[in-house]
């Protein structure tokens, strides 16, 4: 975290990407992230990945430098405890981010009564209200019959939540704005948006929409290829794969220049009349170009040509596993300031990342770990709920509220 938001109190009911995204986010730019859980754990708390203890990687992941509150959500009493912390004072409190809205508890209506100033972020399934998760909202949408192999006539689903990424963090900035908001006039209110929505104006922002409208053809499946332009995959001579890409004027010279296929991509030029300066024209002959390129790749390693692809700025990469990417690539490691080595208990030591962006007013704080569930909860429960240590102490005593410290005497 960075603290640049320092002061900032924002409150969390969530589960699963986008929302938890959202809280962790703000809080490694310096917010004060309480979220609350069910005294068992949140939806999530055993999602996979999970480490060799059987602890959960993703939740850890989603949940860094955040507080955590246990509290019995069933009872009238843990209910209204979750109320007093979200609507507690404080000029740069009464933020709250929530996927889990209940009417009649948990929604703006209510919540708003007791603090009329109250901002509440609420991502839905879509906007009917209905439940949807990344994995039903991109099939929904045609992504999947855009991916894989040409040849491929089955769709194919992405093994990364893009929609609960994106929307996580158009909630970040619609918080943030709203926040803006009220400091300029003082009125808080309700932000909600869906998880699908935030796919479907991302489609057009990308200007699906209006060629699905527009044009007669359907976009198909590309393989490997970048639509709408060059790049292609490439199999070595020591066995690994590369993908190199040709987007741009100066990306495309230079891998033509590196490869010594001018006179090849001349020739191909005068026989199909398309001027292969034209990023259209290299999609349209993608398949030509790779079999003009394919030989130059097949015949050398890839240490073989690394050094002087980066030498002449090529785009490129090797393929990698996750476990190869994180194991070899130095990005992913204390080289790179965004990621620290932090020894968790439950889970092991491994590079952990703080916010990507570096700000110029504020230096790179290191990342802080996700707490373990219920960590904070008479930190909040004194600090924020305002209430007295003869109070907490009875709530935990009557299984309220649970804390990794405090056993209450009806659990012994």
């Amino acid at each position: 975290m960075n603290r640049l938001l320092q002061g900032m109190r924002v409150v969390e009911g969530s589960a699963f990407v986008a929302v938890p995204l959202a809280g962790m986010t703000l809080a490694q730019m310096g917010a004060e992230v309480i979220r609350f859980d069910r005294l068992e754990g949140g939806l999530d708390a055993g999602r996979w990945p999970l480490a060799p203890s059987g602890q959960s990687l993703f939740w850890a992941g989603l949940n860094k430098g955040k507080k955590s509150v246990a509290v019995d959500l069933r009872s009238e009493e843990g209910r209204e405890l979750v109320t007093r912390i979200i609507t507690a004072p404080g000029k740069d409190a009464g933020l709250f981010l929530t996927n889990l809205r209940v009417r009649g508890w948990m929604d703006y209506e209510t919540l708003s009564a007791r603090r009329k100033d109250l901002i509440m972020a609420t991502l839905l399934g879509d906007r009917q209200g209905r439940p949807q998760v990344d994995y039903t909202v991109n099939p929904a949408i045609g992504i999947p019959h855009m991916t894989g192999p040409e040849d491929h006539a089955e769709p194919v689903a992405s093994a990364l939540p893009a929609w609960d990424l994106i929307a996580g963090n158009m909630l970040v900035s619609a918080m943030l704005g709203a926040e803006r908001h009220r400091l300029r006039t003082g009125k808080g209110q309700e932000v909600v948006m869906s998880l699908k929505d935030a796919a479907a104006a991302t489609l057009g922002h990308l200007g699906m929409i209006g060629d699905a409208t527009l044009n007669k053809a359907e976009r198909g499946k590309a393989g490997n290829a970048l639509y709408g332009a060059y790049g292609g995959d490439f199999l070595c001579a020591c066995g690994r794969r590369v993908m190199v890409v040709g987007l741009t004027s100066r990306q495309w010279a230079g891998l033509v220049d590196v490869t010594g296929t001018e006179a090849e991509m001349r020739a191909l030029a005068k026989r199909t009349g398309r001027d292969l300066r034209d990023e259209g024209a290299r999609w349209d002959l993608r398949h030509e170009i790779t079999e003009i390129l394919r030989p130059w790749f097949a015949a050398r390693r890839v240490d073989a040509f690394a050094g002087l692809f980066d030498q002449k700025g090529l785009t490129w990469s090797v393929f990698r596993t996750t476990k190869e990417a994180v194991t070899q690539d130095p990005d992913f490691g204390e080289a790179n300031p965004v990621f620290s080595m932090l020894d968790q208990p439950g889970l092991g030591r491994f590079a952990v990342p703080g916010h990507p962006a570096e700000f110029g007013s504020h230096a790179r704080i290191k990342p802080v770990a996700a707490p373990r569930l219920g960590e904070h909860t008479e930190e909040v429960l004194g600090d924020v709920a305002r209430l007295s240590d003869t109070e907490i102490a009875r709530l935990f005593d009557t299984g309220v509220v649970q804390s990794p410290r405090y056993t209450s005497k009806s659990a012994a």
